[in-house]
């Protein structure tokens, strides 16, 4: 999909769908943007399990945290990516070894790679880039 027109109905349909996110960045410093959109998708429901290796292993808003994705124990919806674009070649690779595989990967506002995007694609894994999808939940739900 070109990387940056997403239909509505396209963001709908994974915002619908996806019940766990794995938050790769997150921070337990409130002022930090990760914190919040994590604060907001815990409270519409979904089961956000936060990545930072520098808190594995401690809680981040009651959730453990874990340093890497490969060490999460269930199967992740969506990886939703607070981390500089140049991260993202690496962590679709992360991403890629997971089984199964999630079905999106979401980056933050300003973050884009289109040659590691076009790598999950390829797997059969929706990309959503440039977006947070506590703006766009709050946009088209509510």
């Amino acid at each position: 999909m070109k990387q940056e027109i997403y239909p509505d109905e396209y963001l709908l349909d994974i915002l619908r769908s996806v019940k766990t996110i794995a938050l790769v960045g997150a921070s337990p410093k409130e002022i930090r943007p990760s914190y919040s959109v994590m604060a907001y998708l815990l409270a519409k429901g979904y089961r956000v399990i936060p990545v930072n290796p520098g808190q594995a292993g401690k809680e981040i808003q009651g959730q453990k945290t874990y340093a890497r994705l490969g060490d999460i124990e269930e199967a992740i919806d969506m990886v939703d990516v607070f981390r500089a674009s140049s991260a993202l070649p690496g962590l679709v690779g992360e991403v890629l070894a997971l089984t199964p595989l999630p079905k999106v990967i979401w980056t933050q506002l300003d973050v884009r790679d289109e040659e590691a995007a076009a790598r999950a694609e390829r797997a059969g894994i929706k990309v959503v880039m440039d977006r947070c999808p506590k703006i766009e939940y709050a946009r088209l739900i509510g």
